[in-house]
């Protein structure tokens, strides 16, 4: 039984179904506590001078067998071996004098009397098509040129990453992106791409945006996409994950031949490297697509799965299990993983799906090892479950509890909902739409959850209290590839608006993302206005739905501008970028306004050179209302630096003196040097 009919990422349940234990913790699953653990780097498969070593814990096998095959899908094994058993750590071994390289290989597990399925196991890191037998290659021919040299871009603080989520496909699958590996990671790997009206697609169109970090969407293999039969073009988000360590072969040239689904990603993500742009990785170690069917189970029956007392399973993530990263050998697994990526695939960062299924102490670990490897790497997740779970709320990584874990950050659903409406109500409206009520929720979000004198966290409509210690555990958003995405949810909540107000309303929107507090994230082809016909769960969605209409760059291009110039005015100004709660608390003011009398209307300086800055004051200003609002200025002279939907980061939009009018429905930044 396949559970993609759920396979949503999260910001769908959010947290008030998260934080409450409505049933005890699972006596089930007490017996996992006395199993022995390991912790070797040569799970699965280890190829030396000495030959081909295979070695899977599963410490309650009564039997284990090796089957080696000839080819990766089809035919019979060419032998099959018994595995060897070693009590101390649960594992088994079976070695052979000579690298099998080119070879294919399953394990089978018999437990409580009876052979299971074979499965490739947890740690297969080159799989055939479709992911169902492990293969054996080696990896220092998959490796680009001049690899062992390659690095992301450096980054100090977590503060200075502007996040930019895509899909393969919705990237490159539309005719008019100009790109040829269409929906394949190759497709980031091509220079000068253009659309039919000449403008810049692809890559290039990254650099020229000026984001420092693509997300993407799921690139390990998933269950969904037959990959033999890629001509049927199915498209999946990639949330039913199937071999956590090895790429998506749909995203591959080929397939049916193991090496090349890891060289292309590694070309892939060395062309963005390239191009000054990190790659951070969207993962969902929280559940596995199939129950009993999934490479844990065949594995290690019952153990890297949480149930309740009755043995069914627990389902957190609403996609039918949930994982048990407070188990040993399932927080090793985790941080394992996520430890290989970052060193065979160079990857910069992680997004951690339904994050709140893990506990904090595997995030804590997962965060410090991947620092040793790299300060970069940021880590982040969704803060929240898609249901309840045996683990006890205070051990979850909820948003809740992101003070517990350092170097974590957590997806802001305060900004969120504030500033657009509703995720799950179509025709609620926010701040930048003219609901008024949202002000104090905003200005949770402007100081990125931090603790601030002059924010009521009383009155927030989703966080009742200040839960980041730092402005480094706040990812700032209002739209993402989970329910209607920003242009869709526009359309629904300003159904008699014309498009020009909508795109006013969404450059209000994304204004008040990239200058908050925190980490922005933004969401693929909005600085097009792409939509995506009004689908908000277009997980399994045709291209037809998914994919950027490249063709939107010229049309929309003013959009596209106030997109680039807000990146390059956060970019250019730390004041945007505070790195702790304390700076934020003396540096960021704001102005005593009545929103009774004046609803949708926030104004606040960020003072004395905030975070080093070269400007020594800078007033912004929000105005959400359908009415242009004047704002008094103190003395001297202010120049405008973002006015009327435009941006110019030199800060060159005009003078004021002792005030300044705000356009209903936009924003205003202007600067006293």
């Amino acid at each position: 039984m396949h559970h993609t009919v759920t396979v949503l990422s999260a910001a769908l349940l959010l947290t008030s179904a998260a934080t409450t234990t409505t049933r005890a913790a699972s006596t089930y699953d007490a017996r996992f506590e006395q199993y022995p653990t390991y912790s070797g780097d040569d799970l699965e498969l280890k190829v030396d001078s000495s030959g081909t070593h295979f070695r899977l814990w599963s410490p309650k096998a009564q039997e284990v067998r090796l089957n080696l095959y000839n080819t990766g899908l089809n035919g019979t094994p060419y032998e099959t071996v018994n595995m060897t058993f070693h009590p101390e750590n649960g594992t088994w071994t079976a070695s052979f004098p000579k690298a099998l390289y080119g070879k294919y290989y399953t394990f089978q597990v018999k437990y409580d009397g009876r052979w299971l399925d074979e499965t490739p196991g947890v740690w297969a890191k080159a799989v055939g098509a479709n992911g169902k037998r492990g293969a054996i290659i080696d990896f220092s021919l998959t490796n680009p040129a001049d690899w062992a040299d390659d690095k992301g871009p450096m980054t100090e603080n977590f503060t200075d990453v502007i996040l930019y989520e895509m899909h393969h496909r919705d990237f490159s699958m539309n005719p008019s992106s100009g790109i040829a590996n269409k929906g394949k990671f190759l497709a980031l790997t091509e220079e000068g791409t253009v659309s039919p009206e000449g403008e810049k697609t692809g890559i290039d169109h990254l650099k020229e945006l000026g984001v420092t970090h693509v997300h993407i969407l799921p690139s390990y293999d998933y269950n969904s996409v037959d990959e033999t039969n890629l001509q049927t073009n199915t498209y999946n988000w990639g949330y039913d994950p199937q071999n956590y360590n090895a790429p998506e072969g749909s995203y591959s040239t080929n397939p049916s031949d193991p090496a090349v689904r890891i060289r292309e990603m590694k070309e892939m993500v060395k062309a963005l490297h390239d191009a000054g742009i990190g790659v951070v990785m969207d993962v969902v170690y929280n559940h596995t697509a199939e129950n009993d069917g999934s490479n844990f189970e065949l594995t290690a029956p019952g153990y890297y799965h949480r149930h309740w007392d009755d043995g069914s399973y627990s389902d957190a993530s609403g996609c039918g299990n949930e994982t048990a990263s407070d188990r040993p050998q399932m927080r090793d697994f985790i941080v394992n993983s996520v430890k290989y990526w970052a060193e065979e695939y160079h990857i910069d960062g992680f997004r951690f799906d339904l994050m709140a299924i893990h506990d904090t102490e595997t995030m804590n670990e997962v965060a410090s090892e991947l620092k040793k490897i790299n300060p970069s790497i940021f880590v982040y997740g969704e803060g929240w479950t898609a249901g309840d779970s045996p683990l006890p709320a205070e051990q979850r990584a909820l948003k809740d509890n992101v003070s517990a874990m350092k170097d974590v950050a957590v997806f802001s659903d305060d900004i969120r909902d504030a500033v657009k409406g509703h995720y799950s109500k179509a025709e609620d409206r926010g701040f930048a739409t003219g609901k008024p009520g949202n002000e104090e929720t905003v200005k949770i979000g402007i100081v990125a959850a931090t603790a601030h004198p002059q924010v009521d966290y009383s009155k927030g409509n989703n966080s009742k209290s200040a839960y980041a210690d730092s402005p480094e555990m706040i990812v700032n958003y209002v739209s993402c590839h989970d329910d209607l995405m920003l242009t869709d949810k526009l359309r629904k909540s300003m159904p008699d608006a014309t498009d020009e107000e909508r795109m006013a309303a969404a450059k209000l929107a994304q204004t008040i993302v990239f200058t908050s507090q925190g980490t922005p994230f933004m969401f693929a082809g909005e600085e097009l206005f792409r939509d995506k016909k009004g689908v908000h769960n277009s997980y399994k969605s045709p291209d037809s739905i998914n994919a950027i209409d490249w063709s939107l760059k010229a049309r929309n291009r003013d959009q596209m501008d106030y997109y680039k110039g807000l990146i390059a005015l956060r970019k250019a100004h730390p004041a945007f970028r505070m790195t702790s709660a304390e700076q934020i608390a003396r540096h960021l003011v704001f102005d005593k306004i009545d929103s009774e009398k004046i609803p949708n209307l926030i104004s606040y300086t960020l003072k004395d050179n905030a975070n080093g800055d070269s400007w020594k004051d800078i007033k912004v200003i929000f105005n959400g209302s359908d009415e242009a609002r004047v704002v008094k200025l103190p003395k001297g002279t202010w120049k405008a630096a973002v006015l009327d939907g435009k941006v110019d980061t030199e800060a060159g939009l005009g003078n004021f003196f002792k005030s300044v009018t705000v356009a209903p429905t936009s924003a205003a930044i202007l600067v006293r040097e």
